[in-house]
């Protein structure tokens, strides 16, 4: 076959396509399967398939690293985590995105051992996450903590800790606050005087709260995280580009998530790999406007040309 690779059994569009299926959509082998052998009557195994597969994501692991490379370099970077299950333990897959990229890493580790194969030196852009403590061993130029996590926890323990008063008014001066600084957010000039004094009254009245000697028990343990990350509570109001939230890395390891209750996760350290290569390489495609199939079907044609893969396609640019 003049589109397939040296020795396959079937054409490059046939294995991008299951591919795509399994990694980019979450379809299960079976499903895949029972298409192509009962439906279109192209007989594949599960076991030719996985092959295939690997094939694949030795090609493609050059546009992997470059996602990686990118990823590092921008200027505001989200991550996230969630369980995944590989030989039947639990590991756990990392997700690290921007708006036109993302890295998926399957790892044992759940904790900075992880980070710091990512993050080798100190990043230079803004790292938005959660609380997990792991990310505090990461220097950045700068960090934002999600508010929304604070304002649901909040709700958590209005709802399942049955609070007192002292409770209630410090859960009251922290929700304002935040608030507030959510809204002034939104200025449209930031530079102005008004802007500026607001923006430093937020800080002053964050650090009236952490300095008040709280009785509540779970006062006092929030007063301890705020404390522990009071310069990246409110970073999102001296960087415009910066959101006071981590949506967009929740939104990035959502389609993950989705493959995981179809798949089962991964039986093999090998098969985790090939996972978060084909997921991470069919994502970033997608969040850069390009077709998966047709761009990486091309790509295979190239390398079949030449010995060598094109660059990982930039983000397609709007029309005006």
């Amino acid at each position: 076959m003049t589109d397939a690779l040296p020795g396959a059994q079937v054409g490059n569009h046939i294995l991008v396509l299951s591919a795509w299926l399994h990694y980019g959509l979450g379809v299960t082998i079976d499903q895949i399967l029972s298409v192509f052998n009962f439906h279109l009557h192209f007989k594949l195994s599960a076991g030719g398939l996985v092959q295939m597969w690997y094939r694949l994501q030795e090609i493609l692991f050059a546009w992997y690293e470059q996602i990686k490379t990118q990823a590092l370099s921008s200027k505001t970077l989200f991550a996230d985590e969630t369980g995944w299950r590989v030989k039947g333990k639990t590991w756990w897959l990392w997700c690290f995105t921007t708006g036109e990229l993302t890295y998926y890493v399957i790892d044992r580790s759940r904790g900075s051992p992880l980070l710091r194969k990512f993050f080798k030196r100190e990043f230079q852009g803004i790292l938005v996450t959660d609380f997990w403590g792991a990310y505090n061993a990461i220097a950045c130029m700068a960090k934002q903590k999600c508010i929304p996590h604070l304002l649901r926890e909040l709700l958590r323990v209005d709802k399942y800790e049955k609070p007192g008063k002292t409770w209630q008014r410090f859960a009251k001066k922290l929700r304002r606050l935040l608030r507030d600084a959510m809204r002034l957010s939104k200025h449209s000039e930031r530079t102005a005087p008004d802007y500026v004094s607001k923006r430093e009254r937020i800080g002053v009245r964050l650090q009236e709260l952490i300095d008040r000697s709280w009785k509540d028990k779970n006062a006092r343990r929030l007063v301890k995280r705020l404390r522990r990350h009071q310069d990246e509570l409110f970073t999102f109001l001296d960087h415009v580009e910066v959101p006071y939230d981590n949506n967009t890395a929740e939104r990035g390891i959502r389609p993950a998530v989705i493959i995981r209750k179809n798949s089962y996760c991964n039986r093999s350290e090998q098969g985790a790999d090939m996972q978060a290569v084909l997921m991470s390489v069919f994502r970033t495609l997608k969040q850069r406007g390009h077709n998966p199939l047709q761009t990486v079907v091309k790509a295979l044609s190239t390398y079949l040309l030449t010995g060598q893969m094109p660059t990982l396609p930039d983000k397609v640019a709007a029309s005006g």
